[in-house]
């Protein structure tokens, strides 16, 4: 029968306590387990958050960062009109490139830029047309939509 006075600890979960400074035959006297000298081995020692032992900080030594980044900045998609005469759609909008990995999915808005020629009516759905991409766009037969 297993008695309560008879539980003990396993194997090695406990230790004795180190006795320090009680003399040198104990094996943790004279310096007491701390080394020879220097600030870390007195009492009462501490030191400012990121101190490095006199050498200089790594926050120091970092250059300081510089510039502005907006946090509501919306990024926005950008196709040329060479690139629309390339796809074989009627329609184009800012979902059907982003689906067919031709935009970024993060972008929010469209806009579409006059490099390039077409020459086939596409309608096409965006936020902002160069007034170059909007005249090639028109006089191809196709529209173009703002949204």
């Amino acid at each position: 029968m297993l008695n309560l006075e008879d539980i003990k600890p396993a194997q090695g979960a406990t230790h004795t306590k180190k006795r320090k400074g009680r003399g040198i035959a104990s094996g943790h006297g004279k310096t007491s387990c701390r080394g020879n000298n220097g600030e870390g081995q007195r009492s009462g020692n501490s030191h400012k958050r990121g101190f490095e032992g006199g050498q200089m900080p790594s926050y120091r030594q970092m250059p300081k960062l510089k510039g502005f980044k907006n946090k509501f900045r919306e990024e926005s998609a950008e196709i040329n009109v060479s690139k629309i005469a390339e796809l074989n759609v009627e329609e184009i909008d800012l979902t059907y490139l982003q689906e067919n990995k031709k935009a970024s999915s993060a972008a929010v808005a469209l806009r579409v830029l006059g490099n390039g020629e077409i020459n086939k009516a596409v309608v096409v759905k965006a936020h902002y047309f160069s007034p170059s991409a909007k005249e090639k766009i028109e006089k191809a037969g196709g529209k173009a939509e703002l949204v």
